[in-house]
């Protein structure tokens, strides 16, 4: 199999065959775990260190539960009680953390770069589960496996993926996937929640609903992000949800066996119709829940492969 990567930290770095080829060990873990198998050996000697400086139930479980299920030790760290909150400066709780030799690092950080600069100072191999604007890697490659699934391919689909746009690391990760892999991607959202520089990204930009959905393949709703947000970007939920929200008017616009994606959590009734949302019909929003495990599995067992080319057998304590 084709993966070079010593880290994940973005998609941006990322080869098409590496993308298929993570996707690929991905796809046979979720099968194997529908089949009714939850323990592999993988990362049995590793030991997997989760640092969350923000609050993610969702994805924090996921890797939690990836990384049990292929054997590694698993400690997820309080960082809203660590030493940071004491002066401790991120590069010297990286240090730190290092001297304790762990093998794979899952780090989510509210400042776009942090994990990059963590990178740079530790021996073990990093998994970027998000910081702040820039890139949120993991996230995109399931909801690449759940497009697959879906549509059972992964190139030249039509992607409308809308909302707010500009706060979104989601968003940024799908656009570089799905353009790597040869896709049709518009962003749909008001100007308020565009980013600026939209028209270098390589995609097409719509104001409106009903043109960026038009014969699309795959609808992606994207969550408000409130907690970036230091102004008016909207005049209100009920209005943003008239002309924004997705509900079945919007998506009469899109192909018939269009379907229908949100990272989570979701707001009902400001980005998403809840009936739309629990349509197993058309959304496959829990599917993409449970690829996220499978997902993050693929990436810390090829990793974790990579991690042993470079390190050799491992000295046996007697």
């Amino acid at each position: 199999m084709t993966f070079r990567q010593t880290h994940l930290l973005g998609i941006e770095p990322l080869h098409p065959e590496e993308i298929s080829t993570l996707l690929d060990l991905a796809q046979d873990y979720a099968e194997a775990a529908r089949a009714g198998r939850r323990h592999w050996d993988a990362l049995a000697d590793f030991t997997q260190i989760n640092m969350f400086f923000e609050a993610s139930t969702r994805t924090q479980a996921s890797f939690e539960l990836a990384g049990k299920r292929l054997g590694a030790d698993v400690m997820s760290m309080a960082m809203g009680a660590s030493s940071l909150k004491k002066g401790e400066t991120l590069i010297d709780t990286a240090l730190t953390l290092n001297a304790m030799r762990p093998d794979l690092l899952v780090v989510r950080h509210p400042n776009s770069g942090a994990v990059d600069l963590l990178a740079q100072k530790v021996t073990c191999a990093v998994l970027n589960a998000g910081d702040g604007r820039h890139e949120h890697p993991t996230q995109a490659l399931l909801d690449a496996l759940t497009i697959r699934r879906a549509k059972g391919r992964l190139h030249r689909l039509t992607v409308a993926i809308c909302g707010d746009i500009a706060h979104s690391r989601v968003a940024r990760s799908n656009i570089l996937l799905l353009g790597k892999m040869e896709n049709r991607v518009r962003l749909v959202g008001p100007p308020t929640l565009m980013p600026a520089g939209v028209a270098e990204f390589g995609v097409e930009v719509c104001e409106d609903m009903a043109e960026g959905l038009r014969d699309a393949d795959v609808v992606m709703m994207l969550r408000l992000q409130k907690e970036r947000m230091d102004g008016g970007f909207i005049p209100s939920e009920r209005e943003y949800f008239h002309r924004y929200g997705l509900d079945a008017a919007k998506l009469s616009h899109a192909k018939e066996d269009a379907i229908v994606m949100h990272p989570g959590p979701m707001n009902r009734g400001v980005e998403i119709d809840g009936t739309l949302a629990d349509d197993i019909n058309r959304s496959v929003i829990q599917e993409q829940v449970e690829m996220g495990v499978a997902v993050r599995m693929a990436a810390m067992d090829l990793l974790a492969r990579n991690l042993r080319q470079v390190r050799g057998p491992r000295e046996v304590m007697v």
